[in-house]
């Protein structure tokens, strides 16, 4: 890995306008989720500032603890304009998520999400914010599917995974929307606080979980977007991305009673009693080995196999990595111990009292699922914590009123 470059965190291009924020709580909200955005952070800025002029606004960038730097050049914004604020997430990452927070963290009774590559046309903020406040509408989405709206030059095969996406969406969003998968839009605070306790938080798509989660179908209106080139950066765009856009409609389609975790957790676990018996037989019938050391292969590649992948997938939020890879893998093959303990007693039980053999190995079966998901979601998968910053003392805190306004 290289190197950042060294961050300039007193940039000179910054147009700053104090009218539009001195006094007074904004009116807008502008949320921009970042990850390693550093240089398109001044860019942002600068062209908000030109679009946004006469309306009182913040833009509060929710960044996922870049390594490239990004807080800190929004902190350096920041301290010369008041409007812009940064919110720096330790140990938790997505889009969607972010968004979210970044919300909450805002007073405005209207909150935009765009995105921070430039991709996104700023100049169309005014007339969002109007059409919310004269038409009576929940929600306005930039659209890139109507009449003057465009992808861009986007490759073929781009424009063909992204009406995939789209149609895919609809499963989930029954509104008449042209692009359920644009990422720019605004939203009233009432309309936000009717869907928030609904949403999953998962993936990068926030528009299509704020319609799916919403209790009542949203009043919206499309303005046509041009979709912009990216300046500086990269996609965050790839295969984990697309996999989790597919959870969000998962999680959208079975609602709330069947928590998605469980049902890949699960998944896994049928795909590795396909593994269980294909190495087994392959120890015995290829290999020759004693059954008794076939099945014990066999268990070991089978949970080593459901490790991994929980670990790639159904935990990526949670992922493990360097050396807890190999302390998780012990924890999970003694929680898969307890788990198969728990089987063979709940089954030989039910066995026992006369119970049909399907009826009682299903049994035990599910008992060992479902412990085996719970225990390694405690001990295996532990939820990370942010580090706590240490608490100044009563004293310096009355001293200094500037460093708490940072």
């Amino acid at each position: 890995m290289t190197s950042a470059a060294p961050l300039s965190l007193h940039p000179t291009s910054w147009s700053v306008r104090p009218a539009d924020f001195a006094g007074g709580a904004p009116e807008l909200a502008v949320i921009i989720p970042t990850l390693n955005e550093r240089d398109n952070v001044p860019l942002v800025v600068e062209r908000l500032n030109r679009a946004l002029a006469g309306i009182a606004w913040e833009a509060i960038f929710v960044d996922d603890d870049s390594p490239d730097g990004t807080a800190d050049v929004v902190r350096a914004a920041a301290r010369r304009q008041g409007n812009i604020r940064c919110l720096q997430r330790l140990g938790r990452r997505g889009l969607a998520s972010a968004c979210i927070e970044g919300v909450l963290a805002s007073v405005a009774p209207y909150a935009a999400v765009m995105d921070g590559d430039l991709q996104h046309d700023e100049s169309l903020l005014p007339a969002m914010l109007s059409k919310l406040k004269t038409e009576g509408l929940d929600i306005v989405v930039a659209s890139r599917h109507i009449e003057d709206g465009g992808v861009g030059d986007w490759q073929r095969s781009r424009i063909m995974i992204s009406d995939i996406a789209t149609r895919l969406g609809r499963l989930v969003v029954k509104a008449d929307l042209s692009d359920p998968m644009s990422g720019f839009f605004m939203i009233r605070r009432e309309a936000f606080a009717l869907a928030m306790r609904s949403l999953s938080g998962q993936g990068f798509k926030i528009l299509l979980d704020l319609f799916a989660s919403a209790p009542r179908p949203f009043a919206f209106a499309e303005v046509p977007l041009q979709f912009r080139q990216r300046l500086h950066g990269e996609s965050k765009l790839d295969a984990m991305a697309a996999w989790e856009y597919l959870m969000l409609l998962l999680q959208k389609l079975v609602g709330p009673a069947v928590p998605v975790r469980f049902l890949l957790f699960a998944m896994i676990g049928a795909l590795g009693v396909g593994t269980h018996m294909l190495t087994l037989w392959f120890a015995t019938r290829v290999l020759l080995a004693a059954f008794a050391l076939g099945q014990a292969a066999a268990t070991w590649v089978a949970m080593t196999g459901n490790f991994l992948l929980n670990n790639l997938f159904t935990y990526r939020d949670r992922r493990l990595r360097g050396w807890r890879v190999l302390t998780g893998l012990i924890s999970f093959y003694a929680v898969c111990g307890a788990g198969a303990a728990a089987n063979v007693g709940v089954a030989s039980y039910l066995n026992g009292d006369h119970q049909a053999w399907w009826l009682a190995g299903l049994a035990g079966a599910a008992v060992s699922v479902v412990w085996n998901y719970a225990m390694s979601s405690i001990f295996t998968w532990t939820p990370r914590l942010p580090p706590q910053p240490a608490v100044a003392a009563p004293a310096a805190l009355s001293d200094t009123p500037a460093a708490l306004s940072q």
